[in-house]
């Protein structure tokens, strides 16, 4: 059993029954000219969190351990994605209009996949979904039972919205989460604290907060 220092309290895992989940370290969120800039936003807001998570994952790999990523994203002819989300953004570019990284947020498509710092390695699994949280039209609820995984280290982008809902859904099916400050990330700082403070609040109502270093510093311990 491994314990992390953590808040509200330290969090404890068994390393063989938890995923790592990398949610949607897209090009189209991370990099100039994907969906995320042309919404208005600062993509180095989420960028900062490219090289934690790079050692993260490094690490992580080395002990052996579960890794699942998830994309955010439609089919070409846009039938899995509600009328109500095709319609944020300019009016001009829109998911599934042509962008500088190709159709917005369409699977296949040069921004829809991972940044190349983070690219999956051979065997990681990759979750396709067509919504915010990763458990909502995928399968991977399936897919941490057959792994018998009971707890989560979540990271990605962005924190008050695809993370935050995932973790959520998580916490509705009983997984421990445990959210890494370092390797979440939000286009506005307020949201990125406030959305943190609200997992770890009331004694983890959602989960726990640590940093990275902390998840490392637990694994080389154990081993």
């Amino acid at each position: 059993m491994s314990v992390v220092a953590a808040r509200p309290a330290p969090f404890s895992f068994e390393p063989a029954s938890t995923a790592l989940l990398v949610i949607d370290m897209q090009r189209d969120f991370l990099l100039p000219g994907g969906f995320g800039e042309t919404l208005g936003n600062d993509v180095g807001q989420l960028r900062r969190t490219i090289a934690p998570l790079a050692a993260l994952l490094a690490g992580w790999r080395a002990a052996g351990l579960t890794v699942i990523h998830t994309r955010e994203g439609h089919l070409p002819d846009l039938s899995d994605c509600p009328p109500a989300k095709l319609a944020r953004g300019a009016p001009s570019m829109r998911i599934g209009d042509e962008g500088p990284l190709g159709r917005i947020l369409i699977r296949g498509e040069y921004g829809h996949d991972i940044v190349d710092e983070l690219a999956p390695a051979p065997g990681e699994p990759v979750i396709d979904k067509p919504g915010k949280g990763a458990f909502y039209a995928t399968d991977l609820g399936a897919l941490l039972d057959e792994k018998k995984v009971a707890s989560l280290v979540v990271t990605g982008v962005t924190t008050e919205v695809c993370v935050h809902t995932t973790v959520r859904e998580a916490n509705d099916r009983g997984y421990e989460c445990l959210v890494l400050a370092d390797c979440v990330g939000s286009y506005f700082p307020e949201f990125q604290r406030v959305g943190l403070d609200m997992i770890a609040a009331q004694g983890g109502i959602f989960g726990w907060v640590a940093d990275s270093t902390d998840v490392l510093r637990a694994l080389q311990e154990e081993s």
